[in-house]
């Protein structure tokens, strides 16, 4: 599989380059504009998410010996965005990611630390390939395939990650090399790539590569205002541990857009193999959210409801409910100010997160969670 997907991404990226030879000397035509290649002046924003957090279940007990529901101010994620290009033809992005060490051990454990979160070159191709827009290929430390597609319509990462990354094992970010472009008359777009499969907070341990594959698909771009929003989309990664030990992820997703709402419904399977000689693990998982806007999105209320359930283990799967099987639920309220004119965003939002472990042995770490947040957003 992996080794066919390098194939179609070598096949894409030819006939990308192909569709258009003869605009290789990219001659304007008679009364067209010119690209304009001024060096823009760097762009610096930033993104902050906040919270307050409060541990309702289980319960734990301070250094002198007290039962105690903890709760804590915590600032969870910090970017400081740095933009800018070269030409019309490329650009650059670079974003630390302030976040907590948790490693035991290091001097800077339980500190706010500075590392890498994005810094990658893209290539913009659009002088090449015609009506295939958006074309470009980055490569550096970049946004993976899935996650930042969803994110376009799922807007409460602030609340905590996506289900693919939470339960699903995914990585937001890596380092590697991609190739992106548009379907013509916006059906939607198609992107591969070439990552060191460790994620952006991992050196690569070996020579392995997860070879990754999205294609989002709008059946109806030109229909109603309502049928422009539906989005089909389908995520392939091949990778790994080592050599001869398998770890992929298959994902199906449909995504709504409606301008009282944004939904969307994701269905995953995994394989895990730590060596060659150990079995597969077998996973899949699905997650289904809805974010009503009680006036429009961005502005003023809205709500988000969410459900996962993941069964890491499918060995013992018989298919009658009672597979070991992780539940959240997350239900919230969140008011997003208003900015005319503007195009930073900012939100509050008090929600509820509740995470129980169905058919597990009993333990600690499958007691039932209850948590209670206040989340806050700055985007700007």
């Amino acid at each position: 599989m992996k080794s066919r997907l390098l194939s179609f991404g070598f096949a894409l990226i030819a006939m990308l380059i192909m569709v258009r030879p003869a605009s290789a000397q990219v001659t304007p035509a008679a009364g067209s504009v010119p690209p304009d290649d001024t060096q823009a002046p760097i762009r610096v924003g930033a993104v902050i998410f906040y919270d307050w957090t409060r541990t309702l279940e289980p319960t734990t007990t301070d250094a002198a010996g007290n039962t105690i529901s903890a709760n804590s101010f915590n600032v969870t994620r910090t970017y400081i965005n740095v933009t800018g290009n070269i030409s019309h033809r490329l650009a650059f992005r670079i974003t630390p990611d302030i976040t907590r060490e948790t490693a035991s051990g290091l001097g800077t454990s339980g500190s706010l630390v500075f590392r890498l979160k994005y810094g990658y070159a893209q290539i913009n191709l659009d002088d090449w390939t015609g009506d295939w827009k958006q074309t470009y290929a980055r490569l550096g430390i970049q946004q993976t395939l899935f996650i930042d597609a969803q994110e376009s319509v799922y807007r409460y990462r602030f609340q905590g990650t996506v289900f693919v990354e939470r339960d699903g094992g995914l990585s937001s970010a890596d380092a590697g090399a991609s190739i992106h472009t548009n379907f013509p008359k916006n059906y939607g777009d198609i992107v591969v790539g070439v990552f060191n499969g460790e994620g952006y907070s991992r050196a690569e341990v070996n020579d392995q590569k997860s070879v990754q594959f999205r294609a989002t698909f709008r059946p109806m771009p030109g229909g109603s205002l309502e049928a422009k929003g539906l989005r089909v989309t389908g995520f392939y990664l091949g990778d790994h541990t080592v050599k001869g030990a398998e770890r992929s992820r298959a994902i199906g997703s449909v995504w709504y857009e409606h301008r009282r709402f944004n939904a969307g419904f994701d269905y995953i399977t995994a394989v895990d193999q730590t060596l060659p000689t150990t079995a597969k693990v077998n996973q899949k998982g699905w997650s289904v959210f809805a974010t009503p806007f009680f006036k429009e999105k961005g502005n003023g209320f809205e709500a988000l409801l969410r459900y996962d359930s993941y069964v890491p283990d499918r060995t013992n799967d018989t298919f009658d409910g009672s597979t070991a099987t992780r539940n959240r639920l997350i239900a919230g309220l969140a008011y997003w100010f208003p900015h005319p004119g503007g195009a930073g965003t900012g939100a509050l939002m008090l929600d509820y997160e509740q995470v129980t472990f169905d058919h597990f042995a009993p333990t600690s770490a499958t007691a039932t969670q209850k948590r209670i947040f206040l989340h806050g957003l700055i985007n700007f």
